[in-house]
């Protein structure tokens, strides 16, 4: 590889995987005052709840991990199922009713949920870095930017390149008429590219029309999409409500005990949208990335009936076989009592209903719609 190409390539790649790793790797004092929640710093940046996991690694296997995955090519061989044909695609798509989830691939959803339609973390750009650099899709998009439905809502849940796609969000054709939620630092990322319903959140905020509602919820992440503004926007998870039930976002997220307040603060939840890949080597993504055992997990504790796995089987951002991710998240969904069948997995470009089968959401007359 000439010395030219490489220094592009870890152009790309390092913001991403760094970013992806750049957590704190020790404990540091969450004391701040009492009128300041303990995420936020007291120069403005952001950090993860106390007691949630620290890399462990080194800066020297954090470099030679880097490397690999700069001089690594993707050899896995792509089963035959895991992408719909367009015109299935297309089918499925104008056939999709209310409640109905499409996946896009990585952790990218069109929801439809409350008579509206969500969009989350659109990442449908080639490359995941800035200026087409960085790692790169091994399973294309099934749609682009511009052909993206009118959404009422769109989510974003953090602003690392596989998640914030810049081409996708500026040819997106709905920019007056959308309201975008985001978490804290990144509302000018859209209002400069011409959104014009922007709002900013932070941790148990909440924005409601009619009777769907949207709270902002927490992550243990971190964010970046360069080598000097770690952690100067927030990441979240996020809690979709409607009379019709309520769906948990993960995004990226590690596990730890904040999860068990969120459980019980802004759940239980008839359906979780949760990431189950990218996470090895555990010494660096611990403390970014749940495995497919500790989402299962997660979406126990957040008091989930069903889930979905998403974050996998699109981009490879870590080494591990991408394709294992699915199956170890159903035996995981057995062995811990969720049982497999709840463990949904679904192709790229797959619409699924969600008013039948297992994956019913219920009419949650008792709920408390109030703050929460």
């Amino acid at each position: 590889m000439k010395l030219k190409s490489l220094a592009l390539l870890t152009a790309g790649f390092l913001p991403l995987l760094s970013a992806c790793a750049s957590y704190e790797t020790k404990d540091k004092s969450q004391t701040m005052s009492s009128s300041v929640p303990s995420h936020h710093t007291a120069n403005g940046s952001f950090r993860n709840p106390p007691g949630s996991p620290a890399r462990e690694g080194s800066a020297g296997e954090m470099l030679r991990f880097i490397m690999n995955q700069l001089l690594s090519s993707f050899k896995t061989p792509i089963p035959s199922d895991h992408v719909l044909g367009v015109d299935e695609f297309r089918r499925q798509l104008a056939d999709a009713r209310n409640p109905s989830v499409t996946w896009l691939g990585h952790s990218a959803f069109i929801i439809r949920l409350g008579g509206k339609v969500i969009l989350t973390d659109p990442f449908l750009g080639e490359t995941a870095g800035p200026a087409g650099f960085g790692p790169k899709r091994f399973v294309a998009a099934p749609i682009t930017g511009a052909e993206l439905p009118k959404a009422d809502v769109l989510l974003v849940s953090h602003n690392h390149y596989d998640h914030l796609d810049a081409p996708t969000i500026e040819a997106y054709s709905y920019k007056a008429d959308t309201q975008v939620i985001v978490p804290l630092g990144l509302g000018t990322f859209f209002t400069s590219r011409g959104y014009s319903k922007v709002i900013e959140q932070d941790w148990w905020e909440e924005w409601q029309s009619g009777s769907l509602r949207i709270s902002t919820l927490p992550a243990i992440h971190n964010s970046g999409r360069g080598l000097r503004d770690k952690n100067k926007t927030l990441w979240a998870s996020f809690g979709i409500y409607s009379e019709e039930g309520s769906i948990w976002f993960s995004g990226d997220t590690a596990s730890g005990p904040i999860f068990d307040g969120l459980g019980k603060k802004a759940g239980p939840f008839d359906l979780a949208l949760v990431a189950i890949g990218a996470y090895e080597p555990r010494k660096l993504m611990k403390g970014a990335h749940v495995t497919p055992e500790e989402a299962v997990d997660l979406v126990k504790r957040v008091g989930a009936r069903t889930a979905i796995g998403m974050h996998w089987g699109t981009i490879a951002l870590t080494p591990e076989n991408p394709f294992d991710a699915p199956t170890k998240f159903r035996q995981a969904a057995e062995r811990q009592g969720l049982g497999a069948e709840k463990a949904v997995v679904m192709k790229i470009g797959e619409s699924v209903n969600l008013s039948a089968g297992d994956l019913a959401l219920p009419h949650l007359l008792q709920r408390d719609f109030g703050s929460i």
